[in-house]
């Protein structure tokens, strides 16, 4: 790597236009924002469609029933700001950022983009941005980038699994790829870390939307934009669809593992359903699905590390909700909080079990506490200028010896801006599970 390619970001802060409640709703997919907040109703459609929807006058072609559903938006009375630490822009439309979760290198963070190039041959361009993140020194740097087709989801390989670090990404040329993790030991070269692909599988002529790993990182689900999941098994350095299947009416965006029972996948789509597909049939076996609940399309399913039973959903109707798995017909004791956006990532603190770190796409980031049948936002952070897309925790330990996992990254779309944060509330560095 040559030494233009190491930079330094910025560590200072300035003013950003924030985006208000009425500015348009809009899409990974399409590069142009779209509006379909109308009175005060939004209509139930993605947040994020292809562009080959519009008509010429654009409004939307109708591909499935549009039932207005009212817009009731959180008030909160406060507003922290968060204690900034580094920012910068990147080379793409940014929608994901990732630390990684192995010990040695807990300082890396990785950040994609997808950019629509539109026109009468349209492509889908992205990359994948590698930085060292110093907290302490307010250090932002970046080490490696690697150009890639438009990504829409990544993620660090697990601490215990069949491989070591390693980087999977899910792009929309319908590949599912995979890089390693490594270090530069050669003194010629500036010291750093980078990304070196290990191995591929197109698994569809649609696109890949979502991505992640079971405990063992021996398999990969994959939500496409047809709809289906595909479950891509690991041996070796090689990649291979071991099944897939239709799960969903419309884009799937959310596809997880549960990690504590791997057996089972749980799935979220544009069509409203919550589902859950048992992987020891073939056909795998619908083990429940819920369709009454989400209002609109689901965007992300995350399991509670610390109890077996425990799951929150993300929905584009602005509500987080927690779910007990063993009773799916409902939300526990109707547990579920309105963000005042679209709830597109959650994220469990790396050691406060109750504590989730949620980017609200039209409402910037919030750090909520879920506890019993309670959830609270404790914190946001609005100092993004666009759609709210990634966020994550850092983990690991700082020099002082103390937790360093108050540290967050958050990602936003249009204005391409990655930011490195603390927030200004106090957060405890453990706090007992109850």
């Amino acid at each position: 790597m040559s030494s233009e390619s190491r930079i330094d970001c910025e560590s200072t802060t300035y003013d950003l236009r924030l985006t208000t409640s009425r500015q348009s709703s809009s899409s990974l997919i399409s590069s142009s924002p779209v509006n379909f907040t109308t009175f005060g109703y939004r209509r139930r459609f993605p947040a994020r469609f292809d562009s080959s929807l519009l008509t010429n006058s654009g409004q939307t072609k109708s591909r499935r029933r549009c039932c207005p559903v009212p817009v009731f938006r959180a008030r909160f009375n406060f507003n922290f700001k968060g204690m900034d630490i580094a920012h910068c822009h990147l080379d793409g439309n940014a929608d994901a950022v990732e630390f990684c979760l192995h010990e040695s290198f807990h300082n890396v963070l990785a950040a994609c983009t997808y950019t629509l190039q539109e026109g009468d041959q349209p492509s889908r361009t992205g990359s994948i941005s590698l930085f060292d993140v110093d907290a302490e020194s307010s250090r932002l740097s970046l080490t490696h980038r690697v150009q890639t087709a438009g990504i829409f989801d990544i993620k660090w390989s697990p601490v215990g699994g069949n491989v070591g670090p390693s980087l999977a990404q899910a792009d929309a040329n319908g590949y599912v790829r995979v890089h390693r993790l490594e270090s530069c030991l050669n003194e010629s070269e500036i010291p750093g870390n980078h990304l070196l692909e290990v191995c591929d599988e197109h698994v569809s002529s649609s696109m890949c939307l979502c991505i992640d790993w079971n405990p063992s990182a021996t398999s990969l689900a994959v939500g496409l934009s047809d709809g289906s999941v595909s479950i891509i098994s690991l041996l070796e350095s090689q990649l291979s669809i071991s099944r897939d299947w239709k799960a969903h009416d419309f884009e799937l965006w959310a596809a997880s593992f549960d990690i504590h029972q791997p057996q089972l996948v749980y799935t979220g789509s544009d069509d409203c359903k919550f589902s859950c597909w048992d992987l020891r049939e073939d056909p795998s076996n619908l083990a429940f699905q819920n369709r009454k609940v989400h209002t609109m399309g689901i965007c992300c399913i995350t399991k509670r590390p610390s109890d077996p039973y425990t799951l929150l959903t993300g929905c584009y109707d602005e509500h987080l909700r927690v779910w007990d798995v063993r009773s799916i017909s409902k939300p526990v004791h109707e547990t579920s909080i309105s963000l005042g956006g679209g709830v597109w990532r959650i994220k469990y603190h790396p050691s406060v079990p109750n504590l989730v770190l949620t980017a609200c796409m039209h409402n910037g980031f919030a750090v909520v506490k879920v506890k019993g049948d309670t959830a609270e936002v404790i914190e946001t952070y609005n100092k993004h200028g666009s759609l709210a897309y990634g966020a994550d925790w850092q983990r690991g330990l700082g020099r002082n010896g103390r937790g360093k996992n108050n540290v967050i990254a958050t990602c936003s779309f249009y204005d391409q801006l990655l930011r490195v944060w603390i927030p200004e509330g106090d957060i405890p560095e453990c706090d007992p599970v109850l």
